[in-house]
């Protein structure tokens, strides 16, 4: 790991090709695992001005879930995460032309709604945690996302700069113009062969 102001930083983020495939893993992030996206508090708010712009595309039973429950609860670890359905699917999720995707995303790239989605949604296969009272930024492996490391590698796209809008999202310009100082770096010595 190497530091970068705050953050600790694995890596992987610029070993590992990444660029996610949805023609061969058809959003599969979104309908699989055992709970739902990490949220951190004031995303929950975000979440919950979201359900007016994209109750209509929601599942009914997203939308009996999220009646019922709200749209997060605490996980095993007591974190916050989106409400799933049927054990794995987030109930933000709306499926089309046989693939899933965020639906509030979809009404971001529409202009219909002012917020993207979750930063750790926006972020994977990157995700955070906390380590001596810095973030750790670490490269997640899941076997579903095996197209979009074979596509990134194909392309030659490592996950910082697959990642380039959200990492300046969540930790600012300066901070991603270190982040690719460090690449540049950390190749011309070598490591990242």
């Amino acid at each position: 790991m190497i530091e970068i102001l705050d953050t600790l930083v694995s890596l992987d983020l610029f070993k590992v090709f990444f660029c996610c495939d949805l023609e061969k893993c058809h959003g599969a992030c979104c309908v699989e695992g055992d709970a739902g996206a990490p949220v951190n508090i004031e995303e929950v708010g975000l979440l919950e001005d979201a359900l007016e712009v994209v109750w209509d595309d929601l599942q009914a039973e997203a939308q009996q879930q999220i009646d019922a429950e709200g749209v997060v609860y605490p996980d095993r670890e007591g974190e916050l995460v989106t409400q799933i359905i049927n054990g794995k699917d987030c109930v933000f999720v709306k499926h089309e032309g046989g693939c899933a995707f965020c639906a509030i995303d979809s009404a971001y790239r529409c202009g219909k709604f002012n917020w993207q989605k979750p930063i750790s949604c926006a972020l994977y296969p990157v995700r955070l945690s906390t380590v001596g009272g810095m973030t750790a930024v670490n490269v997640h492996r899941w076997d579903i996302c095996q197209p979009a490391r074979e596509l990134g590698k194909k392309l030659q796209l490592p996950v910082y700069q697959f990642l380039k809008e959200p990492l300046i999202r969540r930790f600012g310009q300066e901070w991603w113009n270190e982040c690719d100082l460090a690449a540049k770096e950390l190749k011309k010595a070598g490591y990242l062969d």
